[in-house]
């Protein structure tokens, strides 16, 4: 559990390095709200971004992305519905996902730019 924990710790900061390096600026970073995170949540002109972070080691099981369920989801776009009210915001949401594959010292990153949509 310990190797799966840091991981993700090291996929979420190279996500963040990734975003920041392309001028978004980071608003919060695993920011919770009722039992539910948001791995990152960034802004770049009028754009609110809810980003979820996933990375592995393989992609045996499939890209990292495809275990961003329905589930995962409804619990993001819930998420953001409450930092958006919390905060008074008037802004555009968009649902991005980071997936980043290990492969041993390297790594793939892929940003998937509005990766699903509030239904």
């Amino acid at each position: 559990m310990a190797q799966s924990h840091d991981t993700g710790k090291r996929g979420e900061q190279l996500a963040v390095d990734y975003l920041v390096g392309h001028n978004y600026r980071i608003l919060e970073t695993n920011w919770q709200s009722n039992h539910q995170e948001v791995d990152i949540i960034a802004g770049k002109g009028g754009l609110l971004m809810i980003v979820e972070v996933k990375t592995r080691n393989s992609d045996y099981y499939g890209m990292p992305e495809v275990f961003v369920t329905r589930q995962k989801q409804r619990m993001l776009i819930k998420a953001a519905n409450h930092y958006v009210a919390m905060h008074e915001l008037d802004k555009e949401v968009r649902f991005d996902i980071i997936s980043i594959l290990f492969k041993g010292k390297e790594y793939e990153l892929r940003h998937i730019k509005d990766a699903f949509f509030a239904y």
